[in-house]
């Protein structure tokens, strides 16, 4: 997300060296498929989560074992986002967004092969990493794709996919784990990713700054990097069960979080070529934009995480009851990242889609309070 930013305060936003241009195919279909890629992944960073008990016996484990799948996956995952910039100038943005979604089709296969609890950490680990790189550089396809005033409307659709990704993940993941097996979880995948690397291939094209580039390694600051981002979240996943600073390893992780995060701030300052140009944070809506999104993240994926959670051990909710308690919830978030998909319209039926818009929002509003209703 760095590059985009720094490439649409070069004018490369759209433009390349001052000259038009445009994606061949149709900018919609387009931001469309990279989309289907990025939600894909989204999806697979809550599906998991009602499938833990069922894991855990499947795989002769303990629950608490079986956490492990998640956070091995939420550690790849968050650095992989960090440094898919780099990624994406070294080996060119298209061949990288395919590498990252065959890999995260394979990886999705062989987590559903996993015959130990052993195996399907390093395979999430695995998945963690490919699929890190999906979700930034689809944004930054998107910038490129659509002219400026017609942006806003584009990444709404992110916006959509962003927000039903960690409804869908633990209703979807319920229900086929109730219905079927907790392996399925992964073999659902399979399919999506095949069709939609085909599609990638046809109707995706580099503009000419987003080519393979020669970009130095920053090792100091991608090694910084990842053990600050590494050990923090190790530490914030594990810290309730290891009793906090109670325990010697988290107060280990937490050393390890601060001096990786510290030293990564300060040499990404100092060095002329860092992996992550932190100086876009000069730009106060940008910095308030990222600042604004990590809280709405923060919440999102907490509550997903743990209110299934809740629901199956201290409730003893099936997984699927377990993820419609949280559905209803972010589907009004869904109304409002469609609300902006709307505003962003600047045709004839833009009055015509907020209403429509601002109705449903209403109506979901009123749901919690149907005396019908509830778990």
């Amino acid at each position: 997300m760095t590059d985009v930013v720094v490439e649409e305060e070069n004018g490369n936003g759209g433009n390349g060296e001052g000259e038009e241009w445009r994606p061949k195919y149709n900018a919609w279909l387009v931001a469309f498929v990279v989309t289907m890629a990025a939600f894909m992944e989204i999806l697979d960073t809550t599906i998991v989560n009602v499938s833990l008990p069922h894991i855990a016996g499947s795989l002769s484990s303990t629950y608490d074992d079986a956490t492990w799948t998640l956070t091995s996956y939420l550690v790849a995952n968050g650095v992989v986002l960090t440094i898919s910039g780099w990624l994406s100038k070294v080996f060119g943005r298209k061949r990288y967004f395919i590498i990252c979604l065959v890999m995260f089709t394979a990886t999705s296969f062989l987590c559903g092969m996993a015959t130990s609890l052993g195996n399907l950490v390093i395979f999430r680990l695995l998945q963690g990493i490919f699929g890190g790189g999906l979700q930034p550089t689809q944004q930054a396809i998107i910038l490129d794709s659509f002219p400026p005033e017609k942006r806003a409307a584009a990444f709404g659709l992110t916006s959509i996919a962003a927000i039903v990704g960690p409804v869908l993940g633990p209703t979807l993941g319920g229900w086929i784990t109730d219905n079927f097996s907790w392996r399925w979880v992964f073999f659902v995948n399979i399919p999506f990713g095949i069709l939609t690397t085909l599609a990638v291939m046809v109707v995706l094209e580099d503009p000419p700054w987003a080519k393979k580039q020669k970009a130095p390694m920053d090792t100091v600051g991608i090694s910084l990097i990842t053990l600050g981002f590494g050990a923090l979240e190790v530490m914030v996943d594990r810290g309730e069960d290891a009793d906090w600073f109670g325990s010697n390893f988290i107060c280990t992780m937490a050393v390890l979080a601060l001096l990786g995060l510290g030293g990564a701030v300060a040499w990404l300052l100092y060095t002329d070529q860092p992996a992550v140009d932190l100086h876009v944070f000069c730009d106060k809506n940008f910095a308030v934009g990222t600042f604004l999104v990590g809280a709405i993240g923060s919440i999102l994926y907490a509550s997903a995480i743990i209110v299934p959670q809740f629901a199956q051990q201290i409730m003893g909710y099936t997984a699927t009851l377990s993820a419609c308690v949280i559905a209803w919830w972010y589907c009004r978030d869904y109304a409002y990242s469609f609300c902006t998909v709307a505003y962003g319209c600047d045709n004839g039926a833009e009055r015509y889609c907020n209403r429509v818009c601002f109705v449903g929002w209403g109506v979901i509003l009123f749901c919690p309070f149907i005396t019908s209703v509830g778990f």
